[in-house]
């Protein structure tokens, strides 16, 4: 493969159109015949990488067709055209066999950015690590940054390939030389604000995705906190520039998974990290109530760890249950606003699971979604995991107001299951659109191309799409609602990212055993009181009465165990109630020998 830095030719209308642009500047004839508001063309920022290999190829094959078409006409006898052309083919392209040959360095910098940079094609769209491409052209890229690729570029090559090569030595070389090299940059005032040290530390976090081996976000998430406090130390100044914009973007979006994940409350307000930062506006409104629900969760953490039960405290979490109901509503009015572009259609169902092994199945049973574009998917999930982590926010909340009554009787749970339920399967409607399955179903497909990769083939299986999806599929792979298939085909598409498009991080994550809300929950129990104060109780018989959700996923008989346990919650309230009386003392021995009692007349 070679790489080179021509422009794309024609405007950016007649490209989407697939016609021939005249070029005539400042707008082409072809808009104007067909009355339509020309974007202009491309600039030198996205001058892009192409996959010169197979188009040499292809190009030599269409000469070589038309030279023995030009033959056949001339020649006598149809028997001696096809000697001829068989003769032709016989003969290989030596400089297709030349272009072969290249060195690996060559050949993992065409398939890194073939596999991971995603270019806008119009100025309101946004894509993803854009800013590769010119920082490598530009006359002094810096060897930290062009460490920091190839390291990435090495990795990613070699992972794809497969073992028996040596590229795993050869990448983490190139890591541990652009660590230093990045860290000899950042005690120079000047180098250390520039863009190419904030694309170093952006890329030296992407490598331990690509990289990693062991369960752990501690490296990955060093780099995240560095180049946050990167680009505050940038100021606003960084987002007047197209390539500072990009790499605002792509900080502010690794910082808000990071913050998401850890509980850690991002630094600096939502205004600042949006604010003037805005390329599209539906995908920083996205991003602001992802930001806004990373503040919540970190709120919600704080106040587990450190109230104790009063009528105050109990106010405050009934506060923060209706701030993140708040929160969620937005959510679903950001998805009523959307434009045409940004929607998504049902175009299949899949019922067949191959040999029954949903963690072998490229399609879970159910539906499939098709999207305009991997970006507008990609935020998509997004704004369902902030649903995901909003609704075990309430549920959490709840629990804690409500205790010792059983969160799951409460109308908090009720409607988060449901809406969890309809999310997980939102997301996992998704994956086949990300992962390949259209590439032989194209006729399903309606697609705007707002963003198109550096180079390759468009339709080839990509690894951008493996890295998107890692934290959705994580996210809904330790949801108390996920049912038992929808978990193993989850942690199968895990497997898939990790082993055949070279995202080994997933391959750590799909080992994780965590059940969300009720883990964190049983957590929170036990860092509170045991038992409620009296003047809760008024709350407590006001939560018990309220109808059980219905259970998702549970057989005849855990339906009747999930009953006779509510059954004996509520009896042990009221229990607790007359027990205190009016003292406001409880008898906990009185407690503890109605219940063995009750617990034997129940039987198993």
């Amino acid at each position: 493969m070679v790489y080179c830095g021509k422009p794309s030719r024609g405007c950016q209308m007649c490209r989407a159109r697939r016609i021939k642009c005249d070029e005539t500047k400042p707008t082409c004839n072809q808009c104007a015949k067909s009355r339509r508001q020309c974007p202009g063309y491309k600039d030198e920022f996205d001058l892009v990488f192409r996959n010169e290999t197979q188009a040499t190829e292809r190009r030599a094959q269409r000469a070589n067709k038309k030279a023995l078409a030009q033959k056949q006409t001339k020649a006598t006898g149809v028997q001696d055209a096809n000697k001829t052309a068989s003769s032709a083919r016989r003969v290989p392209d030596q400089s297709v066999l030349a272009t072969l040959k290249l060195p690996i360095d060559q050949q993992a910098t065409c398939h890194f950015i073939s596999n991971f940079v995603l270019l806008p094609r119009y100025d309101n769209t946004r894509g993803y690590l854009e800013f590769v491409v010119p920082l490598l052209q530009s006359e002094k890229p810096g060897s930290h940054f062009k460490l920091a690729f190839d390291a990435c570029a090495v990795a990613c090559f070699g992972n794809r390939v497969g073992s028996g090569h040596t590229f795993e030595g050869q990448a983490l070389g190139h890591y541990t030389k652009a660590l230093a090299s990045t860290f000899a940059a950042l005690k120079d005032p000047e180098v250390a604000t520039s863009d190419a040290t904030l694309a170093a530390i952006l890329m030296l976090g992407l490598f331990e995705n690509i990289s990693a081996k062991q369960l752990g976000t501690l490296a990955w998430g060093s780099h995240v906190e560095g180049a946050i406090q990167l680009v505050k130390a940038r100021g606003k100044a960084q987002s007047r520039t197209k390539m500072g914009l990009a790499l605002f973007v792509a900080v502010r979006t690794q910082m808000i998974i990071h913050t998401l994940t850890s509980g850690k409350a991002p630094i600096m307000g939502v205004e600042w990290w949006i604010g003037d930062a805005v390329k599209n506006h539906y995908g920083s409104e996205c991003q602001r109530l992802n930001i806004r629900t990373a503040e919540l969760r970190s709120e919600v953490n704080r106040l587990m760890t450190t109230l104790a039960r009063s009528p105050e405290n109990i106010e405050l979490l009934l506060d923060m249950i209706r701030r993140c109901q708040t929160v969620d509503q937005q959510h679903l009015n950001w998805e009523r606003e959307l434009p045409e572009y940004f929607r998504y259609k049902s175009v299949a169902w899949e019922d067949n699971v191959p040999n029954g092994n949903y963690g072998l199945a490229e399609v879970f049973p159910g539906r499939v979604d098709a999207y305009q574009d991997l970006w507008v998917a990609s935020v998509w999930n997004m704004m369902r995991c902030s649903r995901l982590i909003l609704a075990s926010l309430i549920v959490r909340c709840a629990a804690w107001v409500c205790s010792p009554v059983d969160y799951r009787t409460t109308p908090e749970y009720a409607t988060s299951a449901r809406t969890c339920v309809d999310l997980i399967t939102d997301i996992i409607a998704s994956v086949p659109y990300q992962l390949g399955w259209f590439s032989k179903r194209k006729e399903l497909l309606e697609m705007e191309h707002l963003s198109t990769f550096g180079c390759g083939e468009e339709e080839a299986l990509k690894g951008l799409p493996g890295y998107f999806l890692s934290w959705p599929l994580t996210c809904i792979q330790g949801q108390d609602y996920t049912t038992d298939a929808q978990r193993a085909w989850t942690k199968g598409r895990l497997q898939f990212i990790g082993n055949h498009l070279g995202i080994r991080y997933a391959n750590m994550l799909y080992q994780l055993n965590i059940r969300i809300p009720s883990m964190l929950i049983r957590r929170d129990g036990l860092m509170a009181n045991p038992y409620p104060m009296a003047h809760n109780f008024e709350k407590l018989v006001s939560a018990r009465t309220a109808p059980p959700s219905e259970g998702y996923s549970m057989n005849p008989i855990q339906q009747r165990e999930a009953m006779q346990k509510a059954q004996l919650d509520r009896e042990k309230t009221d229990l607790v109630i007359k027990a205190m009386g009016s003292s406001g003392q409880l008898d906990e021995k009185a407690v503890a020998t109605w219940l063995q009692v009750r617990s034997a007349a129940m039987g198993p």
